[in-house]
């Protein structure tokens, strides 16, 4: 599948697929209502009904070769600490390739995100995948604004995305090819 990153690795993490056994340990993602509202599924009434959708959507974009979240185990401890791609959007009628990545809230402020999004990036430009990429991050998702700046991004524009108000990040491959 284009644009998934099964097999890959960084010095902490592994990729994988998601799969339906993943379920009971990606449910606590969806507990934070936090988090929920910056993934758009704050709307959905418990964490087992939005944990639901968010498979269904990743399944449904493997299926369709659209990317999506792979699940990123811990080296060391073979332990699920989040999830973390690259998923094909629309943006304001363009095809865009978006960096994205959610990690599990014990597992959060410890380099994770970093580390799994530049590997996204540096596997988008490796593979010749588009010429810029981008990061969807809400207005008020201050950590996720940092974790793009620390991987090279600029806010782009500010635009509305599925009812959100939303920041966009992007990096050109000539800007990364520095």
């Amino acid at each position: 599948m284009k644009y998934t990153l099964e097999g890959q690795e960084t010095e902490r993490l592994k990729f994988r697929l998601l799969n339906i056994e993943d379920f009971n340990d990606c449910v606590e993602l969806f507990k934070d209502i936090e988090v929920c509202r910056f993934l758009g599924v704050d709307k959905i009434e418990t964490p087992n009904e939005r944990c639901k959708l968010w498979f269904e959507m990743t399944f449904e974009r493997y299926k369709n070769d659209l990317g999506g979240h792979n699940i990123l185990l811990d080296k060391k401890t073979n332990k699920i600490i989040g999830q973390s791609g690259l998923l094909v959007r629309e943006i304001e009628g363009k095809q865009e390739i978006e960096i994205a990545y959610s990690i599990l809230p014990e597992y959060r402020k410890k380099g994770f995100a970093t580390e799994s999004t530049e590997k996204c990036k540096n596997f988008a430009f490796d593979n010749n995948y588009s010429e810029s990429l981008i990061s969807i991050i809400h207005t008020e998702n201050i950590n996720s604004e940092k974790i793009a700046k620390k991987n090279g991004m600029r806010k782009d524009k500010n635009i509305h995305f599925k009812g959100m108000s939303v920041n966009i990040y992007r990096i050109n491959f000539s800007e990364w090819k520095k």
